[in-house]
């Protein structure tokens, strides 16, 4: 076993291999960027190397670099997670040639499955069923328009050394395949140094499943379930779970057991993950493999009680697999759930800036639900826009999926996160969902859901109840407490006042003070909206930003956070100000004007902090609905900003290359 193993990577996957490693007793080496420098994995590794400037291009992904790093420290192996140098073969060789052990795969592997055009051709060779498609060299976007309409729409427009949503567009008309063609080209060389594309077949409301295959140096190959992925953003996934709630056990036999073969025949040995497309009449495609460790690995270990780190470092030591396929048994339900640094609101845009609050859910067993969470970052961490916006995996655990999925909600409610905006309102959205609840699952969810972007979801009847319920024993707490405060001027006198009435939106609903005590813990009862008293109670001190009680005997976790006269609740998706007022309050404040917000329907506005790739029009142009405006790029993702209607350019305010912050006027219009 190894002495000392080098992490090449960063964030939560760094962390992670530390994790096992110590557990392991082997000493850990990290490396980072000047962006990283006081990062949480560089806090955790035993060693820290510094590797070169921010952009990933001259630090993460210097192969010379991290090699300097392992001969300074004495590191006998190299993890390298997953994207950056994980599935590049050179990489693996100039280790091997150093006399350093590449915690993965072999060259042989890397170079058959990690690129999408051969790893196909080296499918259908091996009889594996693949999507129909075209895996030569796309010349140009003639081409691709070519290609496509022999194919027939829809199609994918894929980067053949893609991955993370990256260099990736569906084209549902001719229309469509030229910007498709050159946006994948452009995002493919920029993130991937590699600007080949392929075309095949899009299938129809698909749903994307893994299997995770694990083997061994000596001819061993198992299969460890699958994991249901289909809950995916422009491509790129957002929640996980294992096991699928699709699939039966002919279907995962069935899947397993070609990933298994498809492993064999490239001589795999270590951790990997074999995608499949999966239509509805539970017919199975090959995608792609994944020679590396997942994102979503944690629901996999959740359910299997298997470390998967751990035998990538056993495998790679020259151990044989202490696993059986007989030893592999699915045991309850997993949820992941990515938590990102974009706001959700603004069409979930890229989001940067400093964590001035980040308190994650308590880890471990709570009730017969386990709660886990692999993060690389902590309060006060800066969220860049050179790296990957994602700040944590929250993940949870139960022996039912609609327990894991609740248990999934609790831990999103108490999960704080502010001075960065983040998709915890979203997850938490999902997590109550109708459709997500009864696994009627797609990669074409969110689009079809939620077609419009996300906005919060208006609270029903009785969720009213239980947001006014909470404002008013928030208010009481709070005036209790200020009343005990010594040295004040008017001390309370009289008794609390029995009659309330909270704003929530439009409507003001009548609360009355039936009984109870005000002190804390509280525990107090209310008539509500004129309905019969319920019972509150809570430990909620002011100050406190995570509400945890019951009402009416119905457990609630939210977040509080104070708004001018009131408070903003967060709960369950739900984002709403509740305002806690005594009645002659109430009829005052409905006689208060509505501010109108400023009109900037004749500016664009720059929708998040990113790079100018390129301004495409001119001042005094013309323009039609639907034309580019400019491009901008953030956290690896180029954005096209189109216009929303017919106009004429008046001022452009910004050129190539310029970083723009979020809401900063890119052009006015006349």
């Amino acid at each position: 076993m190894f002495s000392k193993i080098l992490i090449a990577n960063r964030g939560e996957i760094a962390c992670r291999v530390i994790k096992t490693a110590r557990k392991m007793g082997i000493a850990t080496v990290a490396v980072y960027s000047d962006a990283d420098r006081k990062a949480l994995h560089v806090e955790m590794a035993d060693e820290a190397v510094h590797i070169g400037p921010a952009p990933a291009a001259e630090s993460y992904l210097v192969a010379d670099r991290i090699i300097e790093a392992c001969k300074a420290t004495g590191a006998e192996a190299v993890h390298p997670g997953y994207g950056f140098l994980s599935e590049r073969a050179s990489f693996c060789e100039t280790l091997e040639k150093q006399g350093i052990v590449f915690i993965g795969p072999k060259p042989k592997a890397i170079r058959a499955m990690g690129d999408k055009i051969e790893s196909k051709k080296f499918a259908a060779a091996a009889d594996v069923s693949t999507v129909p498609g075209y895996l030569g060299v796309i010349e140009d976007g003639d081409h691709a328009e070519k290609i496509a309409g022999e194919i027939g729409y829809p199609v994918m427009i894929k980067a053949s050394a893609g991955g993370g949503g990256k260099g990736m567009r569906i084209a549902w008309s001719k229309s469509e395949v030229r910007e498709g063609f050159e946006r994948a080209k452009s995002e493919a060389k920029s993130s991937f140094g590699d600007d080949r594309v392929f075309i095949e077949k899009f299938v129809v409301d698909p749903r994307h499943i893994e299997i995770q295959v694990l083997g061994d140096a000596h001819g061993n190959a198992i299969y460890l379930g699958e994991r249901e992925c289909s809950i995916q953003r422009r491509n790129q996934k957002v929640v996980e779970e294992a096991p699928s709630p699709f699939l039966d056990e002919k279907t995962r036999k069935a899947m397993g057991e070609q990933a298994v073969a498809l492993a064999n025949a490239v001589d795999y040995q270590s951790a990997g993950t074999v995608e499949f497309i999966v239509d509805k009449d539970r017919n199975f495609y090959f995608l792609e493999m994944n020679t590396r460790l997942q994102v979503e690995h944690p629901v996999t270990e959740l359910v299997t009680g298997i470390d998967l780190v751990e035998q990538m470092i056993r495998v790679a030591a020259g151990e044989k697999l202490a696993l059986k396929q007989s030893d592999v048994k699915l045991n309850g339900w997993a949820v992941e759930s990515r938590l990102y640094a974009e706001d959700p609101y603004r069409n979930f845009l890229p989001s940067i800036g400093r964590l001035t609050h980040y308190r994650p859910p308590a880890e471990g067993e709570h009730g017969g639900t386990i709660v886990r969470n692999d993060t690389g970052v902590t309060e006060g961490s800066e969220i860049s826009m050179f790296y990957d916006p994602m700040l944590a995996k929250l993940c949870t655990w139960a022996p039912t999926r609609l327990e894991a999925i609740d248990a999934m909600s609790e831990a999103l409610d108490s999960f704080v996160v502010a001075g960065i905006e983040h998709n915890i309102p979203f997850l938490s959205a999902l997590m109550q969902h109708p459709r997500w609840r009864k696994g009627r699952l797609s990669t074409g969810f969110i689009a079809e859901e939620y077609p419009d972007g996300f906005q919060p979801r208006e609270p029903e009847e009785d969720e009213k109840a239980v947001l006014a319920g909470i404002a008013v024993a928030i208010e009481l707490i709070r005036r209790d407490r200020l009343d005990r405060l010594p040295g004040r001027l008017a001390p309370h006198s009289g008794r609390v006042k029995s009659d309330w009435s909270v704003r929530i939106g439009d409507d003001y609903l009548p609360v009355n003070v039936t009984g109870g005590r005000i002190t804390i813990p509280l525990e107090i009862d209310l008539a509500i909206d004129g309905t019969k008293p319920v019972t509150i109670a809570s430990d909620w001190r002011p100050g406190d930003i995570v509400w945890h009680g019951t009402v009416g005997g119905r457990r609630v976790t939210a977040q509080i956070h104070s708004v001018l006269n009131g408070i903003r609740i967060a709960w369950r998706g739900l984002s709403v100000t509740a305002r806690a007022m005594l009645p002659g309050t109430a009829e005052l404040d409905r006689l208060m004007p509505v501010k109108v917000p400023p009109d900037t329907s004749r500016l664009l506005l720059c929708p998040m902090p990113g790079l100018v790739v390129s301004v495409a029009v001119k001042e005094g142009q013309e323009i039609k609905a639907g034309e580019t405006l400019a491009i901008v790029e953030a956290m690896k993702m180029e954005n096209v900003l189109r216009a929303e209607r017919d106009m004429v350019v008046a001022k452009i305010n910004v050129k190539q290359g310029d970083s723009l912050a979020v809401d900063a006027v890119i052009m006015e219009f006349a």
